[in-house]
């Protein structure tokens, strides 16, 4: 299976940020919409970063609350791992376990075309699982 397959099923849909907006309102937004990390990105679709909870956790605690009245561009990672709608959930697994992050953007001809998050993979290779586990099952029930 695919990242196409996964966003196919999901959504393509992904919350975006400008990079002078403050940590603040970034957190906000993410609390607001439940999830864990937001593309920054430039001109459109152009992805400068990606901006995590984690990021703004990193720096409450080593500025204080002070920081959050910081751009995102302060705390965001600039140097964004990204992947292609035709990697490979395993390929993506080994990208995000490498890098140690949970949100992956999915990048298409330099343009933010989606986003994967871990929860996204595991579901996805479950699936796999499961249906392969079905398959050998039917295959011994009728052989």
């Amino acid at each position: 299976m695919t990242v196409k397959t996964i966003l196919d099923a999901k959504g393509r849909d992904v919350v975006t940020v400008e990079p002078t907006m403050t940590l603040a309102q970034a957190a906000r937004l993410l609390s607001e919409r439940r999830i864990g990390a937001v593309v920054v990105t430039k001109e459109g679709s152009k992805i400068a970063g990606i901006l995590s909870e984690r990021d703004i956790v990193r720096q409450i605690a080593l500025r204080g609350a002070a920081a959050l009245d910081e751009a995102i561009s302060s705390a965001m990672t600039a140097r964004v791992k990204t992947c292609q709608e035709g990697h490979t959930v395993n390929q993506v697994m080994e990208i995000m376990t490498r890098g140690r992050f949970r949100h992956l953007p999915v990048e298409r001809e330099g343009r933010l075309a989606g986003i994967v998050s871990i929860g996204d993979v595991v579901k996805q290779r479950i699936e796999d699982v499961e249906r392969e586990a079905d398959e050998i099952r039917h295959y011994i029930a009728t052989a």
